[in-house]
This record gives structure tokens, C-alpha cells and sequence, in this order.
């Protein structure tokens, strides 16, 4: 894997422009400035419509600032970079496609050979524990197996970014709470800069070395909640863990009647 890469933007703006009488102008983004170190892993927290999932976006390069920079290992983001794996909400699994095929799909869309590409994606399935559903389609497996066969696409990558955006939101509080134990060994194993968007505080404490708290559109980070004790299973069960949940519940209650961050409780 290439060196992991630092994030940093730069006084970010984000305007989408009016679509008719019905739908006016939105800014997203206002001032945004943030870093994020090379191999950080850090989650990022607040209301529906806040721009978390608008700030992952540009961090790929699928979306450009309407003004400020956005900058991925020294580079300003101008498009997609090979390095960067992205999960959206939605998994962005092919229904057409065998589960194979699925795991495969960016490396064919890098252009790899088709037999190393394939080869990359039988290790990345059998790395989330799904190889034997190869030939299978995301129709037949269950909500927790197309979470990993998201996530193994994003492996199957020599990638040092990993970027994700609620992609535990649909599953019972088990099977989130064993895939959360899956990405943190990822990141212990791999050590890529990591973006986790999240509803859920405990998620955040888990997966998250610093936690940002963003506040109502335009989207900016209102605070940083520094979290040093993650990275050990064993952290969900301490004392520091359930503190710092603590913490950031209460941060983010003492802006609800300033910000509206409610949502995000």
C-alpha cells in the first residue's frame, strides 16, 4: 500500500445552484477547514443535512467546492484518485452482478486485468469471511454479508483511503456492533486515514481517533472531541469509553438550541 495520505480543506465552500422554482439554491458547505493526519481515522457527526455526507464526497473528487481546496496527500482533489475506496449509504452494490463480480468492480473500473482482479477480490472475500458466495447474487445474502461485500470491494483496492458513509445504519444492533469490530481490525491491520459518517454516538467513540461535530447547513465543524483510548476491542467496555460517549452526548445536547443538532442525539 502507497504512503496514507493526509486530508486537509481549506476554507471549503459548497453551493448546489437552483433547479427550478421549486427547489432554491443550497449551500452545503460554508468555511469548512479541517485536517486529518495520514492513517487517522476519524468520525464525523451531526444532523441530517449537515454536509457529512456532502464532505466524503469531495474528499474522492466526485463533487467539486464551489470556492477553498480540498487536498488528499499534499495533492489538490481534482477527480477520483485510484488510492481512495468509497462506501456509500446505499453500498452501491450491482443487483445484476455476482458477488464476484461486485468485489471486483473497481479494479476493473482501474482498468486491472481481469485475472488479477479477480485474484484481488477472492482475497479480499475471504478476508470478510464470504468466499463461499462468490457465484452468489447481493439478492440472496443477508443485510450484515452486503455490508462485507462492500467493504471487501473497498479492500480489494491497494487503497489508503477509506471513506464511509453510515455504512452500518440498516443492521440490528449485533451484527453493527460485530462489523464495527471488523473495520477497527481493518484499520489496526492496515492503518489507512479513515472517514466514518455516523448517526450514532457510540460508533463514533468506537471507530473514530477524533470525532468531529458538525453543525446545521452550511455544513462546519462546530468542535472536535479528541478520543485517544480507541483502538482496542476492549475499549466499548471501559470506564474512558463510556466517558467519553458521555462527552460527546453532552456537546452535542448543549448545541441543540443554538444549532439544532437534536438530530444527531
Amino acid at each position: 500500500m502507497s504512503n496514507r495520505p493526509a486530508i486537509s480543506f481549506r476554507d471549503v465552500e459548497l453551493r448546489y445552484a437552483a433547479e427550478g422554482k421549486h427547489m432554491p439554491a443550497v449551500e452545503a458547505l460554508s468555511a469548512l477547514s479541517l485536517d486529518i493526519a495520514p492513517g487517522e481515522p476519524v468520525a464525523l457527526i451531526g444532523p441530517s443535512g449537515c454536509g457529512k455526507s456532502t464532505t466524503l464526497q469531495l474528499i474522492t473528487g466526485l463533487i467539486k467546492p464551489t470556492s477553498g481546496v480540498v487536498t488528499v496527500g499534499g495533492e489538490p482533489v481534482t477527480k477520483p484518485r485510484q488510492a481512495t475506496a468509497y462506501i456509500p449509504q446505499d453500498l452501491g452494490l450491482l443487483p445484476w452482478k455476482t458477488v464476484i463480480k461486485n468485489a471486483e468492480l473497481g479494479l476493473r473500473l482501474r482498468d486491472v486485468p481481469a485475472e488479477e482482479a479477480r485474484a484481488a477480490a477472492e482475497r479480499a472475500l475471504e478476508f470478510v469471511g464470504i468466499g463461499e458466495f462468490a457465484n452468489a447474487y447481493p439478492s440472496s445474502l443477508s443485510g450484515g454479508m452486503r455490508q462485507r461485500l462492500a467493504i471487501a470491494r473497498a479492500i480489494a483496492l491497494d487503497m489508503d483511503l477509506l471513506l464511509m458513509d453510515e455504512p452500518l445504519s440498516s443492521l440490528d444492533a449485533l451484527m453493527r456492533e460485530s462489523l464495527q469490530d471488523f473495520l477497527l481490525d481493518l484499520w489496526n491491520e492496515r492503518g489507512q486515514t479513515q472517514v466514518l459518517v455516523t448517526h450514532s454516538i457510540s460508533e463514533a467513540v468506537y471507530l473514530g481517533k477524533r470525532i468531529a461535530v458538525m453543525a446545521p447547513r452550511p455544513g462546519r465543524v462546530l468542535a472536535w472531541v479528541d478520543n485517544p483510548g480507541m483502538g482496542e476491542r476492549s475499549y466499548r467496555q471501559s470506564d474512558e469509553f463510556n466517558a467519553r460517549c458521555r462527552e460527546l452526548r453532552a456537546l452535542l445536547s448543549s448545541l441543540v438550541d443554538d444549532d439544532g443538532l437534536g438530530e444527531a442525539l
